[in-house]
């Protein structure tokens, strides 16, 4: 994947076409080791391509790939098994504001006055 990444950090940097030299010299830069076989054979796969095309072939791949799994929902059991809904009264029960908040300006002092 980093030699992916130094080729298109390449070809956004404005060379069109990386050689193994320049991938070498991008991931020597950041302390990565250039593993000469896999660069060779990026170059190899990508030779007479241009990024965009690759990156427009990609997308096409990847929209046919299902994304999302189904979701199970399990309905309640006959003679209502199930747990029963929260009421609207514990509901709002639980986002009432408390009226004994600190001030936060005893606690820091007058450190922001």
């Amino acid at each position: 994947m980093k030699v992916v990444a130094a080729y298109m950090l390449a070809t956004l940097g404005g060379n069109a076409s990386p050689s193994a030299d320049d991938l070498k010299k991008i991931l020597g830069s950041v302390g990565a080791e250039a593993d000469g076989d896999r660069i060779e054979l990026l170059l190899s796969q990508l030779k007479g391509k241009s990024i965009a095309e690759v990156v427009a072939s990609g997308r096409e791949k990847l929209a046919s790939v299902p994304s999302g799994g189904a979701v199970a929902v399990a309905a309640p059991a006959a003679g209502g098994g199930g747990a029963p809904a929260p009421s609207e009264e514990k509901v709002e029960e639980k986002f009432e504001e408390e009226e004994d908040d600190p001030d936060l300006g005893d606690i820091f002092g007058n450190a922001f006055d």
